[in-house]
């Protein structure tokens, strides 16, 4: 009968690997994206719970820096952020207030609220194309702003809101398995990297490459035969909730939004003053070169006028009683579905406060991944996986010529390849050829831990007794733990650093060796003295 004090550590090695099992075939953990995202074939749900990444699954990987230049250390001499944006864009002529951003505490990546105050921790950047360091340097002193330096890039918070706002329009947008963080090279430039399972690059880098602005503009005769104003009404912000976008029944289409109730008031008065709520609403005839419509509404989005329109009779009354506001709903026509989709996405997601620049100079990238190519990747890795461990046992085999020995130890190191897959289903981390090598990897450093408790143990031929058998399993299980604590420190770094495709690596080979210290290396010592020692 099995003692379980004294097996208890093959017990729980065969415990981490039935949860293993349960994490890779369970139904209850599948991915619901219909394996676009992972699964064994792309399209449908494959055998397993295990996600694959771009290499693997096929699709497009774009690579890019932002737009930007930055001053740090700008005395903002009591002006409020705004007021400084204003005053600086005015000095720039590439560069409007959309494109200038003044912060306190930005070089700390965190965004203060406290009143205004000067500091070294201020920076204003501005994320217009064609404005140099030398540009912004001269539009601050010319605002009459001190700053300590100027310089190629933005800030870290922008950055991370452009990778929170780039998230958002790739799950609105429905692209499911789609990936964006950011990623540092070895020379310290920072990149946007965006990864989008099953898509073409066309699709996905016009998604990422618009700023993705929303703005309402109301558009009238401004009198006095002075031609027509334009005012912006409605921002990005102002909407409480934005809803699908939805086909009109006239043509066309339509997405419904609902205006905030603090912005509603100002909304609706402004209507009122343009001349849009007026008795019996208006027609909209806009033309870009000819001022002859009565007032319209126009949808601009990314600077461009995409569609304008007028109002309805009944809207226009419930603006002018007042009524409207107590329920701000309208909705905000375009000329056809795509359209639609294209305005809905931006106001869910929000706009970027900086570009991806794709130019060649920046080191911007794009490649794609055909999903056959994927299927050959994976294929490929799963030969080579066999490969590996058909070579680790026969030289196993070949060394010790003992079953008892060289059985357990190939049976063992596999093991550590299955709960690490299974760790990787559990949370769904995709799989890419990085994390293929970081499994080869802890296939050999497993093996090579294994043997030398093998060695240690058998060095002095039969084992008399349990006590010998500890002793001697204590002195190999010291070298192998020295060298996993090496292991683990040469690899923290590019596991905490977002190196791109190193970590994933990095990440996979520490979790093994770690499984390998704690788990599996005890249990094959285990098995090991059950099988040699004379007193079992």
């Amino acid at each position: 009968m099995v003692d379980f004090r004294d097996n208890w550590r093959v017990v729980l090695l065969v415990v981490f690997l039935l949860i293993s099992t349960f994490a890779l075939f369970s139904p209850t953990l599948a991915a619901d994206d219909g394996g676009e995202s992972g699964g064994d074939v792309a399209g449908e749900q494959g055998l397993t719970n295990l996600q694959y990444g771009l290499e693997l699954s096929g699709g497009t990987r774009v690579r890019a820096p932002l737009v930007g230049v930055t001053a740090e250390g700008v005395e903002f001499g009591g002006d409020e952020p705004r007021t400084v944006e204003q005053n600086v864009a005015d000095e720039l002529e590439n560069a409007g207030p959309a494109d200038v951003i003044a912060r306190f505490g930005a070089q700390s990546g965190e965004q203060s609220t406290a009143q205004p105050q000067s500091g070294p921790q201020s920076t204003v950047e501005v994320t217009a194309e064609d404005v140099s360091p030398d540009d912004l340097a001269a539009a601050l002193d010319a605002a009459g702003y001190d700053h300590e330096t100027t310089r190629e890039g933005v800030t870290e918070t922008t950055r991370q809101e452009v990778v929170r706002i780039l998230q958002n329009k790739i799950n609105e947008a429905g692209l499911s398995g789609g990936t964006v963080q950011q990623v540092t090279t070895a020379q310290g430039d920072n990149y946007i990297l965006v990864e989008v399972p099953n898509q073409d690059a066309s699709e996905v880098r016009n998604l990422v490459a618009e700023r993705g602005t929303v703005v309402i503009e109301a558009y009238y005769p401004a009198g006095n035969d002075s031609g027509y104003a334009r005012d912006v009404v409605l921002q990005q912000e102002d909407f409480q909730s934005i809803g699908t976008a939805q086909e009109s029944d006239g043509g066309g289409a339509y997405v419904p939004v609902t205006v905030s109730e603090s912005v509603a008031p100002d909304f609706q008065q402004s209507m009122r003053d343009s001349g849009l709520a007026q008795p019996g609403g208006t027609r909209c005839t806009y033309q870009a070169d000819a001022n002859s419509t009565e007032p319209c509404l126009l949808l601009v989005v990314n600077g461009e006028v995409t569609n304008a329109f007028g109002m309805s009779p009944g809207l226009a009354d419930s603006m002018r009683s007042g009524e409207w506001a107590q329920n701000p709903v309208f909705q905000l026509q375009t000329t056809n579905v795509s359209e639609a989709q294209e305005v809905s996405i931006n106001l869910r997601a929000g706009a970027l406060p900086a570009q991806l620049d794709f130019s060649s100079e920046s080191g911007g990238t794009t490649s794609y991944i055909s999903p056959s190519q994927g299927a050959d990747f994976r294929t490929n890795s799963l030969f080579t996986g066999i490969i590996a461990v058909f070579a680790v046992s026969g030289t196993v085999f070949f060394r010790y010529r003992d079953a008892r020995v060289a059985a357990p130890m190939v049976v063992t190191a596999l093991s550590e390849v299955v709960i690490l897959l299974g760790f990787a289903a559990g949370i769904g981390y995709p799989l890419d050829l990085s994390v293929i090598a970081g499994f080869i990897a802890v296939i050999g450093t497993g093996v090579d831990d294994l043997i030398i408790i093998a060695d240690e143990v058998m060095a002095e031929g039969q084992i008399d007794s349990r006590r010998v058998f500890q002793s001697r399993f204590r002195k190999a299980f010291w070298v192998i733990g020295a060298a996993a604590a090496t292991t683990i420190i040469a690899m923290s770094p590019l596991a905490i650093l977002s190196l791109g495709d190193l970590q994933g690596f990095a990440i996979f080979t520490i979790l093994g060796v770690l499984v390998g210290v704690l788990v599996t290396r005890p249990a094959y010592g285990d098995i090991l003295r059950a099988l040699t020692t004379v007193d079992r």
